[in-house]
């Protein structure tokens, strides 16, 4: 039994959707293009957004910028986008085992991260148990949360 939870926020539950997983603390153009290529596929997309001490504990305590409730919120706005939750759990609980058991009620019809995921091989794994494609999209070049905060801090 997994230690993950998916509170949603725009609820989906029809099976067969594309899902995504991330932060999206800052929403820019990067972001946006993903999740419409994704969602160009032609499977509804549901995205879950990654609880507040989840994101905290791996970028530190400055972040997130935005609380989950509120990216869920924007991300919801969004015409591609057709389901939302919010990932609840221990930050600890990151492997492909906790996700599998998070999504398998879900029963997406694919999984989708961006080239150069360092946990694509984890991704790949987990559609396959799942049944699920597996889609790896390409990265948008410098756009990037990252950049959009080094930059601000610049200014």
């Amino acid at each position: 039994m997994s230690s993950l939870e998916a509170v949603w926020v725009e609820p989906y539950d029809l099976p067969g959707a594309a899902v995504v997983t991330g932060v999206f603390d800052i929403l820019h153009v990067g972001h946006v293009r993903y999740l419409g290529a994704v969602a160009d596929r032609g499977l509804p997309l549901v995205v879950g957004v990654e609880d507040d001490p989840r994101v905290r504990a791996w970028k530190g305590p400055s972040r997130p910028f935005n609380p989950a409730a509120e990216r869920a919120e924007v991300l919801a706005a969004l015409r591609c986008v057709s389901g939302v939750f919010v990932v609840a759990g221990p930050p600890e609980a990151h492997g492909p085992e906790d996700y599998i058991d998070l999504l398998a009620p879900m029963r997406p019809g694919a999984l989708a991260h961006t080239a150069g995921d360092p946990h694509a091989g984890a991704r790949a794994t987990a559609a396959a148990i799942l049944g699920a494609q597996c889609w790896e999209m390409a990265a948008i070049p410098d756009r990037s949360t990252t950049r959009i905060v080094n930059a601000a801090g610049k200014g």
